[in-house]
């Protein structure tokens, strides 16, 4: 499994010159109406519109120093995924008038605050975009392309109408769960909406328990959000369990549609564990690592929530929920190796001096684990479908 794209060797526009590298933030927030939004600033000097970015930090990580930049040039707090979503090259323009080849490596910033005063204020715009509007805001290409398909493609409620047969790749001649899908969907319109719902509660559920693992004051305010919205998904998957048993299909089929969504609770599941832990404890500070894996989740589930609507038309949108699923069982691979990494740096820090800090530091660490896990069969399920599909 291929980790650390990001980290690769720099390339070379010309003989002896060696490209800068650079990272940037890709800031989003969701809207009271469920929409994506993005920011873009405008740069100093050429006043082109472009994400927050700026040199690696000496002492930070890829994903913290693009954390600095967010606030330095946008005024910007959040949770930043340490895990680049892609890269894209330009020329970087020099006051003397040369410009120097830049590889710019992205990583996805869900904004929890915006400042009213930072550094950089007075020298930049900022504006809010669809990701849509941001594509054609921006020079660069490949910027371009990762913007555009940031969010999925808009669905057309006509396309419901068709009904796919195809055969479940384990058992030939039973239903197929793509098949149940589809033909559900217009007998019982709130379906799809079901399954859209939850993951949106998941969404909002992540980016508490990104918030929770920074820390202050508010803490018991992230914790109740989480469990609030944990809440609100068990209802969401009654229903859901109560139409599968009212549809006629066989237990293999029930057993399947229940694993999809058991997979997404199991999710949420494992966050308000989380919190409840962190509650029962009264954990105040918590590990670089875990934050981590809290910004690693984030992602996971914006993912997720971007690719329920494609379900409901997997031939046309086969090739993005591969794309999706991928990222996401990468993401949960990166986040094993930084669960390892995390483990090991507590038992130093603590295995010795205070056995039961260590104990309760594993706990949590074993429920974030246990999201991005449940992220991953998530993943597997979803692929499981395009491949029926196919």
């Amino acid at each position: 499994m291929q980790r650390n794209c990001h980290i690769c060797r720099e390339p070379r526009y010309a003989r002896g010159i060696r490209t800068i590298r650079q990272i940037a933030v890709l800031p989003y927030r969701t809207t009271e109406a469920g929409q994506t939004e993005v920011l873009l600033i405008t740069s100093r000097e050429t006043k082109r519109w472009v994400l927050p970015k700026g040199n690696r930090i000496k002492g930070l990580k890829s994903h913290e120093a693009a954390s600095h930049e967010a606030y330095e040039e946008a005024g910007l707090v959040g949770i930043a995924c340490p895990y680049a979503i892609g890269t894209y090259q330009y020329r970087k323009q020099r006051r003397n008038g040369t410009s120097r080849p830049a590889t710019v490596d992205i990583f996805p910033f869900s904004v929890t605050t915006q400042l009213d005063s930072w550094p950089e204020k007075d020298e930049r715009e900022l504006r809010w975009f669809t990701p849509q509007g941001a594509a054609a805001a921006v020079d660069e290409e490949e910027l371009r392309d990762i913007l555009a398909g940031f969010t999925p493609p808009v669905w057309n409620p006509g396309l419901a109408e068709r009904v796919v047969t195809a055969t479940r790749r384990h058992t030939a001649e039973r239903f197929t769960i793509v098949r149940w899908f589809q033909a559900l969907l217009p007998k019982q319109g709130s379906f799809f909406e079901q399954f859209e719902a939850h993951a949106a509660l998941t969404v909002a559920a992540s980016d508490a328990l990104g918030r929770l693992l920074q820390g202050g004051p508010d803490m018991p305010l992230h914790s109740q959000e989480i469990f609030d919205r944990e809440n609100e998904a068990d209802d969401i998957i009654r229903d859901v369990l109560v139409d599968v048993r009212k549809t006629l299909i066989t237990p293999f089929d029930r057993t399947a549609i229940t694993s999809l969504i058991g997979s997404m609770d199991d999710a949420i599941d494992q966050m308000n564990q989380t919190a409840k832990a962190i509650t029962l404890y009264e954990v105040q500070e918590f590990e670089p690592q875990m934050r981590d894996m809290a910004g690693l989740i984030v992602e996971a589930a914006r993912i997720t929530a971007d690719a329920m609507p494609l379900l409901r038309d997997l031939g046309r949108n086969a090739g993005r929920l591969h794309s999706l699923t991928e990222r996401i069982v990468r993401l949960e691979g990166h986040a094993d190796e930084i669960h390892a990494a995390g483990l090991k740096t507590l038992f130093k820090a603590k295995g010795d001096k205070s056995p039961m800090a260590f104990i309760i530091g594993r706990e949590i660490y074993s429920h974030l684990e246990k999201i991005t896990d449940a992220f991953e069969d998530v993943a597997n399920e979803i692929q499981g479908l395009v491949l029926d599909h196919a």
